[in-house]
């Protein structure tokens, strides 16, 4: 039996950080993962905007992480084949694989990395039981559940999943090249749909290191025709839907591997559960589309790691009423209800054919077109990509003032 305050049970983005976050604040932490490096896999390929950044900024360990990122300061807007601005932005792209083993680069020493799955957990209000698949075994104060989307440890814990939106939205992500020129004139672009009943809210390209890469977003069942059609000829398919995007790009290609990732919208219920704190999607998923997973995982494990581990280790006792106190944090709750309404909103502007939404999608292209004619005279607003054309609030500290508002920065991708 190995003792431990916290035992983190997952070492994606949330448990990765976790594990640095306490680390550096001396609390005995374990961290368990069976990936001794974190093999590929689609999910975050950007960080960008100033309060996604902001947020990652205040867990201590942003800015060597970022340093190994691919840095943008422009992103060029587009949509009907029309260029409409040439926007600054704090764009870093870096593949969720690299991201999250620059992440585990700043894990300190002191917390043990033990490379196994967690095949049981068992909770209680004092101590809680880890079993590994290696056959050790971890007493911890404390279980950060992190494991993403794996369900096993959940449903083995009573831990009741609801599912709000199934297959809300899907994301693709592959390389693209120019055919004839050398590079793209463009340092990052977003391109935005030319007809609702495409169901792309928008395809976004950005460079990774000497590549660039897109993610397209759309919202469709996951048995489509069309996805299928998207892998056997995908330059093909990506120009019947977005058939002006060539006015920016120019002739294209998509050499190698399309990655596809459908998404449902969920929420666990794990009240009632002591010693056990559930974060980023083990608790709840998030839209790509909007772009907020990262303020989500972020906002988690920040307010976790400092405000609430603290005051439960300093005393005694774990119970389920303790561990509400983080489920209530006004802070996550906050940003939890903004990436829920985003994630709905953001496809309402992008498919709904109601006068509503379709005078929003208007309106926001007339926004950023004028803000695209004035920037070189030095007017520009600063209007940034969000749902709604509204111009981006100046970044709060109130996290209140953040959900309510519907402007963003950027949608940070898959």
């Amino acid at each position: 039996m190995q003792y431990t305050d916290i035992a983190i049970i997952g070492g994606g983005l949330a448990g990765s950080t976790a594990a640095a976050m306490l680390g550096r604040a001396d609390i005995s932490t374990v961290l368990v993962d069976p990936h001794e490096s974190y093999p590929a896999d689609f999910r975050v390929e950007k960080l960008s905007g100033q309060e996604q950044i902001g947020r990652f900024l205040r867990t201590g360990i942003a800015e060597s992480v970022l340093r190994r990122a691919t840095f943008a300061g422009e992103n060029w807007i587009a949509r009907f084949g029309r260029l409409l601005d040439k926007a600054p932005s704090q764009q870093f792209n870096i593949l969720y694989d690299s991201l999250v083993n620059a992440v585990r680069d700043e894990i300190p020493t002191s917390v043990e990395r033990i490379c196994a799955k967690a095949i049981a957990v068992e909770t209680s209000e004092e101590r809680q039981r880890v079993v590994l698949s290696n056959d050790e075994t971890i007493s911890a104060r404390l279980v950060v559940l992190a494991n993403g989307l794996n369900v096993g440890l959940r449903h083995q814990l009573g831990i009741v999943r609801k599912v709000i939106s199934a297959c809300h939205s899907i994301s693709i992500g592959f390389d693209i090249v120019p055919v004839g020129c050398p590079a793209f004139a463009f340092p990052a672009l977003t391109y935005f749909s030319e007809r609702p009943s495409d169901r792309i809210p928008y395809i976004t390209l950005f460079p990774v290191g000497t590549r660039m890469r897109a993610n397209l977003f759309v919202y469709r069942a996951c048995d489509d025709p069309w996805l299928r059609e998207l892998r056997r000829a995908p330059t093909e398919t990506l120009d019947a839907a977005l058939p002006r995007l060539k006015a920016i790009t120019g002739p294209f290609e998509i050499p190698g591997e399309i990655k596809i990732r459908p998404v449902d919208l969920y929420v666990n219920d794990c009240r009632g559960q002591p010693g056990l704190v559930l974060v980023g999607d083990a608790f709840a998923t998030s839209c790509p589309v909007a772009g907020t997973g990262c303020d989500k995982v972020f906002t988690d494990v920040e307010r976790l790691c400092n405000v609430h581990v603290p005051d439960w280790l300093a005393c005694d006792g774990m119970s389920a009423a303790k561990i509400a106190a983080f489920y209530a944090d006004p802070v996550k709750r906050a940003c939890d209800e903004w990436s829920a309404a985003k994630a709905f909103d953001f496809r309402s502007v992008s498919i709904a054919t109601s006068p509503y939404w379709t005078a929003q999608r208007w309106a926001r292209f007339i926004a950023w077109s004028a803000q695209g004619l004035l920037r070189p005279l030095g007017g520009a607003f600063e209007l940034e990509p969000n749902l709604l054309g509204h111009s981006s609030s100046s970044s709060s500290s109130s996290a209140s003032s953040r959900s309510s508002s519907s402007s963003s920065s950027l949608p940070s991708s898959a």
